[in-house]
């Protein structure tokens, strides 16, 4: 736990590829701390920033669906301000609103991605901060060819899906860059796991180096 007070605080908001969940053996649930990016990106960091783990499976920008606690709206604002102030918020957030049963196309995805951010800046005035500033995780496209996909979405749904993942990414990059974001592109710097779905184990260093890269930049 990172005692120095003057400590820059980072929050990692987003759904299972930041809560660190297998994508081999996906029932044991999450990586270890020491192995998933956001615990590898404390060390990188160092005593000058604490990092602040919030990943959830299934997390939707802004969707309810059957398990509780799930969309990402209703949580991101409280949880700016229970952590307060938050210098740096890498926010993950995008693939699972494009489940089939949300019937959603990618245009209307983005566009509630840019409500959110819209809300992340308006959002600290009302306690006397400041907005935090916004690192993106374009998201992971899939892997239909990954032994286990199949295991997570039927057959018949799996191609117009992987189209829609990757122009997702696309949608996720061109948001960064028009709102002047910090951006990492998980495709560039990682890959799927068996599931086709999640994180390699071997692409968390990769990631969390480049998330650092960003912050740092910045």
């Amino acid at each position: 736990m990172n005692t120095d007070p003057d400590a820059r605080t980072v929050l990692c908001f987003g759904d299972s590829n930041t809560y660190g969940q297998r994508a081999e053996d996906v029932d044991k649930g999450r990586w270890p701390v020491d192995i998933r990016w956001t615990g590898l990106l404390q060390r990188l960091l160092g005593d000058g920033y604490a990092v602040v783990e919030e990943g959830l499976n299934g997390r939707t920008i802004e969707l309810d669906e059957q398990r509780p606690g799930r969309n990402g709206r209703a949580y991101l604002i409280p949880c700016l301000e229970s952590q307060h102030p938050v210098d740096i918020l890498v926010l993950g957030l995008g693939f699972n609103d494009l489940k089939p049963q949300f019937r959603l196309g990618v245009p209307q995805v983005a566009a509630s991605l840019n409500r959110l951010l819209d809300e992340v800046d308006a959002a600290p005035a009302n306690w006397g901060g400041r907005p935090p500033r916004v690192v993106l995780l374009a998201p992971l496209p899939i892997d239909d060819t990954r032994p286990g996909f199949h295991e997570f979405f039927r057959r018949e749904v799996a191609p117009e899906l992987i189209v829609r993942s990757h122009a997702l990414a696309a949608a996720v990059r061109d948001l960064a860059a028009e709102r002047g974001l910090g951006l990492v592109d998980l495709g560039s710097v990682a890959k799927t796991g068996d599931d086709g779905i999640h994180l390699s184990v071997d692409s968390h260093p990769a990631v969390a180096a480049a998330v650092a890269g960003e912050i740092r930049a910045g």
